[in-house]
């Protein structure tokens, strides 16, 4: 397994796409710590689930949106596992919401757990792995978002081209550390945060309709792209996102 010994940080990680992003990691052999806001529960279960493919994880309550919980999931790596290798910056929320009804505190939350805790676990992150000499990976989840609007959710579009940024330009000052910035784009996923979405068949059958691929992906098939990137068939890919989105981005109704 080629992440066999590499310490690996996941926000957000104990359910959706960063708990299938856990167990990606994990199948390649990292140990992780698992970083949550909720649900206790579920972060001991998945710890469980780590340990019984035999590799080790810690769950700890972290807010990301503060800088100084973020440091302490950095503390806690180095202090569980001595290191730490990948850092995904997966945490992120929406509010639905457009220019003319958007609260400022809304929009507050919105870019401080989105990209405000990417910003600054890629700095806290970034300056551990210069501390130990070899190099890293971080991995930000961004969005097709990143590049493609969504009237009626700008927030989050914002904080996704924020990311996007982020990506590029630490990618750029990093790289000659050796450390890879990377982001992975998703598309529509099957997760609770599009759960109002799946439950509705018109909805649904609109969405399907519009993904050339057809369907929405699983949180699985994006967990298996960050593995990929935290990886060594990932050397040289630095400074871009991957977008793992069925074509969504580029589809037509070839009119």
């Amino acid at each position: 397994m080629e992440l066999d010994g590499k310490v690996a940080i996941v926000t957000g990680g104990n359910s959706g796409i960063g708990m299938a992003i856990v167990l990606a990691l994990a199948e390649q052999g990292a140990n992780i710590v698992i970083d949550y806001v909720a649900n206790p529960d579920a972060t001991e279960a998945l710890e469980q689930r780590l340990l019984a493919m035999g590799d080790k994880s810690v769950g700890v309550e972290a807010d990301v949106s503060k800088v100084e919980e973020l440091q302490k999931l950095v503390d806690a790596a180095v202090k569980a596992f001595g290191r730490l290798d990948i850092m995904v910056n997966n945490a992120g929320i929406e509010t639905r919401t457009g220019v003319l009804d958007t609260t400022e505190q809304q929009y507050d939350r919105v870019m401080d757990i989105n990209l405000k805790s990417a910003f600054f676990g890629t700095q806290i992150a970034a300056r551990q792995m210069l501390q130990q000499g070899d190099g890293g990976r971080i991995i930000n989840v961004t969005s097709v978002h990143e590049d493609w609007p969504m009237p009626g959710n700008t927030p989050y579009c914002l904080s996704k081209g924020g990311m996007r940024m982020l990506t590029r330009t630490a990618g750029i000052e990093l790289a000659p550390h050796g450390i890879l910035v990377t982001g992975v784009g998703p598309g529509a996923v099957d997760t609770p945060i599009n759960a109002s979405t799946a439950a509705d068949p018109e909805k649904m059958k609109t969405l399907n309709a519009a993904i050339p691929i057809g369907r929405m992906a699983e949180p699985e098939e994006i967990g298996s792209v960050v593995a990929f990137l935290a990886g060594k068939g990932a050397t040289y890919v630095a400074a871009t996102t991957i977008f793992a989105d069925g074509g969504i981005m580029h589809s037509s109704p070839g009119l």
